[in-house]
């Protein structure tokens, strides 16, 4: 009887040891928001067995962070219109979508310390067209420049490329097809995309002289609700620093460089969300609303 006893409570012990092992190996979540459309920052691409996944210098970066916190990265994609909306409203943790942290946003949002420096924007060009896109002032009447819609780079080719007639399409991918057919004449691009598409095509390259006229950008950060309200910006800022420090920025590029099949895969807004004004006050939706629209 004492056997059988002693036997009931090792087992006991056992279970019990095993389930505390099991609780303590599980990681809190880090739910991390950005729009898988803009490649080289955040896109999917088939891995190994031929599913899609998740890939970019973002993706990575985002990573980094949730593995130096301990916690568990769970990737949500969504129209990048309404990431910032969806941060302030929990569901996500961070946001990381090649965003500046521009004093628009700052009425936002709390950012981290940047990551990386972005390049300046690029004007993407037919290469056979290169040397008619020179001057900013004077090459642009009549063109038609192609710019994201809902971003920056509609008023910046309106103000700076003068006379274009710019054209403006939800997709990337849809801009680059149409100027690779001819439809319209140049695309102005967030610099590290100009490049990274410069590379993909031969029959596109960017007008250099021409796009000297917009200055160097401040660097992108990772985004989090304002006030910090789940208090993650030391933890987030103590692992920048090492990532920096590592020099993982170069690391992830190259990676990014290396990998075949990338798709920039947009998704729908958020079932259920009305739009930034219905959803905050006035004056908090225009800071949102303006603030997502720089993202890109």
């Amino acid at each position: 009887m004492k056997k059988i006893i002693s036997i009931a409570l090792i087992l006991v012990l056992i279970f019990s040891v095993a389930a505390t092992a099991a609780f303590a190996e599980k990681k809190e979540v880090l739910v991390f928001g950005t729009s898988a459309d803009y490649a080289p920052f955040e896109f999917m691409y088939p891995d190994e067995n031929g599913k899609m996944v998740f890939g970019g210098i973002d993706i990575m970066v985002a990573q980094y962070v949730a593995d130096y916190l301990g916690m568990e990265l769970q990737i949500e994609n969504m129209d990048f219109g309404y990431l910032l909306t969806a941060l302030n409203k929990g569901d996500f943790d961070i946001v990381l979508a090649d965003i500046e942290p521009t004093e628009k946003r700052l009425k936002a949002a709390d950012f981290s310390e940047s990551y990386m420096d972005e390049l300046p924007e690029y004007i993407l060009v037919r290469t056979e067209d290169v040397d008619k896109f020179q001057d900013p002032a004077t090459d642009f009447n009549g063109v038609s420049v192609g710019a994201q819609t809902g971003s920056t780079k509609i008023e910046k080719a309106e103000q700076n490329l003068i006379g274009c007639n710019v054209v403006s399409l939800p997709l990337v991918t849809d801009l680059v097809n149409e100027l690779v057919n001819g439809k319209i004449d140049a695309i102005l691009l967030d610099g590290s995309v100009a490049v990274s598409y410069d590379k993909q095509y031969d029959q596109l390259s960017i007008a250099e002289e021409a796009s000297k006229i917009f200055p160097q950008p401040n660097g992108i950060a990772v985004a989090v609700a304002k006030g910090d309200p789940k208090g993650l910006l030391d933890g987030i800022n103590e692992a920048i620093a090492q990532l920096k420090a590592e020099g993982k920025i170069d690391e992830f590029k190259a990676a990014v460089d290396a990998i075949q099949g990338i798709e920039e895969v947009s998704a729908d807004a958020p079932e259920g969300y009305e739009s930034d004004d219905a959803l905050m006050g006035e004056e908090e939706a225009e800071a949102v609303e303006e603030a997502a629209a720089e993202t890109k």
